[in-house]
């Protein structure tokens, strides 16, 4: 039976991605809840790199509701988004690379993780995306989607049903986001 800590985590997962795709600030409180949450059912399944992301996240959350505070439209409560130039994204490419290798390398060496390699890919473009995220950036959903793929087949190898259930459903929702942002993108 998974832990309450999951399930309440996981639909706060939901609620924090609808506010994403809408563009609404009030995605960050959802989000710094969910991640304390999912972090503790994190840590009890020994994924650590993915415990410290949580960590990650709920300091970069409060920097992005920060962010979004003040660039959203008082009149509609959105934000506006845009695209990143090739060379920024040739940079976050290469600094995700080496984050995650850099951290399945440490996880590999000198923890007990589960999966240190595919924990530490998801946790690296996970930083990533979510600062992209935080920045506005339309291609933070892309790599949200390769990360919700990812995501499912390791919480399936370590029964984490309703975590894998919430990807799935994220995944969907990072399509939407990357749709709809798409679309305010090019307005």
């Amino acid at each position: 039976m998974p832990a309450w800590t999951e399930l309440a985590g996981a639909a706060l997962g939901l609620l924090n991605v609808v506010l994403l795709v809408r563009r609404s600030v009030w995605n960050f409180p959802a989000a710094m809840a969910m991640v304390t949450l999912i972090g503790i059912t994190l840590f009890q399944a020994r994924l650590y790199a993915e415990t410290g992301l949580q960590v990650f996240f709920f300091v970069v959350n409060a920097w992005g509701w920060y962010l979004w505070a003040v660039a959203r439209d008082r009149a509609d409560n959105t934000v506006p988004v845009g695209w990143m130039s090739d060379r920024a994204r040739f940079v976050w490419a290469a600094i995700t690379a080496a984050l995650s290798l850099s951290l399945g390398w440490l996880l590999h060496r000198f923890t007990n993780a589960a999966l240190p390699f595919a924990d530490s890919a998801i946790a690296g473009a996970s930083v990533t995306a979510q600062i992209l995220l935080s920045l506005r950036r339309v291609e933070n959903w892309v790599l949200w989607i390769a990360i919700d793929v990812l995501s499912v087949m390791l919480y399936i190898n370590r029964e984490l049903y309703f975590l894998a259930g919430l990807y799935v459903v994220l995944g969907v929702m990072s399509v939407l986001g990357l749709r709809e942002w798409r679309k305010v993108a090019r307005a």
